[in-house]
């Protein structure tokens, strides 16, 4: 049987979702023996690979880092899956949506009330650019299969992984269209 290429991806969020990962505590053990992990935060990987089989994305789209990721991760994975609030609904990073545009809220929190120099954090290639508004990760690439939870608890996440590793669709998850 060949290897599961598997990759983890943490975007705008608390890494809850990973942290819920990590509690399979011993059944890691077990993944490790049937799967690679070729990309996460756990791990410490700098490039997304080509050919990866399963991506599970945690957090919502809210810079032009974060959407180029997701844009990458969706071209080189075979089945992405929104882990978490976040990814599915944009949840807490999405909180900022209703103060308005990001050019608003910067001023107001850094200019206004915040660093008492008036300065905004804008280091073209050092700062990610924030976008208007957050966005869960299915507005910005097809997503294949949509697992909730704030975070999704390590057993949801373990009858997941079992299922897509039999070749099956698990019964916790949802498809949306």
């Amino acid at each position: 049987m060949e290897r599961l290429k598997l990759a983890t991806v943490w975007l705008g969020g608390c890494s809850g979702c990973h942290m819920s990962l990590l509690d399979l505590d011993e059944w890691l053990i077990d993944l490790a023996a049937v799967a690679d992990l070729v990309y996460s935060p756990i791990a410490d990987h700098k490039t997304f690979p080509a050919a990866v089989d399963l991506a599970l994305v945690e957090g919502a789209v809210a810079n032009d880092e974060h959407l180029e990721l997701a844009r990458q991760v969706r071209r080189n994975s075979r089945l992405v899956v929104a882990l978490g609030d976040c990814a599915v609904t944009g949840n807490v990073t999405a909180m900022r949506n209703p103060l308005g545009a990001v050019a608003t809220v910067l001023q107001q929190v850094y200019v206004m009330h915040g660093d008492p120099r008036g300065v905004l954090p804008d280091a073209p290639g050092i700062v990610p650019r924030l976008l208007d508004r957050v966005l869960p990760l299915h507005a910005t690439i097809t997503v294949d299969l949509f697992l909730p939870g704030c975070p999704p608890a390590a057993s949801a996440i373990r009858t997941m992984l079992e299922a897509l590793l039999r070749g099956e669709t698990p019964p916790v998850l949802s498809r949306f269209g």
